[in-house]
């Protein structure tokens, strides 16, 4: 069987999981229970500067395709050239234009940052989305999948680098960790996801959160 994975004696393909996942985001997601498994604990009254009435809308994407028999999603690096969550590991993804639906503000982004043909992205459906009360954003998580790993071209003044990971890793629960961090000078508890040393938290671990979360239910 073509792009046949294994998971725990589960065979499945790349187009049988995205019908699975299509299927499982048609009813009630598991939401904020699911984001707040990464939240971020400070040890003191912070308040931000945006709030939910006023945020401004943007969307990510979540990109499957079958890859060295597990199925992959990128994440990226951003420069500290870009006006918000430098350095930080996130989903392809950014701010919305008028004149777009939010899914095709994921794909559009996603091929400006990192070169994947919009003819080549098959849409799945959409996450729950979350706010970023640092940034003002209440960003759009959406789903899709391609029939092989596509080719990539990164946009360097957003991108600093670009990998992937496979969803054995994701929803390994090894691969959920929590530190003491330093952030804007408070004492905080950062969740986080590992993925062989790169550690992805805040908004894109939240997102992440709620993806494992439908992933094991279809997986099942």
């Amino acid at each position: 069987m073509k792009n046949e994975i294994t998971f725990s004696f589960i065979m499945i393909t790349i187009d049988q999981l995205s019908l699975k996942l299509q299927q499982r985001i048609n009813n009630p997601l598991p939401g904020e229970k699911a984001q707040q498994l990464t939240q971020v604990t400070v040890s003191a009254n912070v308040e931000f500067p945006y709030s939910i009435e006023q945020a401004m809308p943007a969307a990510v994407l979540i990109l499957l395709f079958p890859y060295n028999n597990d199925i992959h999603f990128f994440l990226t690096e951003r420069t500290n050239e870009v006006e918000h969550h430098k350095g930080q590991i996130s989903l392809p993804g950014g701010a919305w234009e008028e004149g777009e639906k939010l899914h095709e503000t994921a794909i559009r982004e996603t091929e400006e940052e990192i070169g994947v043909q919009k003819q080549a992205v098959n849409y799945i459906g959409s996450l729950t989305p979350y706010f970023t009360a640092a940034t003002g954003f209440m960003i759009h998580p959406f789903l899709s999948w391609t029939q092989e790993k596509p080719e990539t071209n990164i946009h360097d003044m957003e991108v600093n680098s670009l990998f992937h990971v496979p969803i054995s890793a994701l929803i390994d629960e090894k691969t959920l960790m929590i530190e003491d961090w330093t952030i804007s000078g408070y004492d905080a508890k950062v969740p986080f996801y590992n993925f062989n040393g790169r550690k992805v938290w805040g908004a894109t671990a939240a997102i992440l959160s709620e993806f494992k979360s439908i992933l094991k239910e279809a997986l099942d």
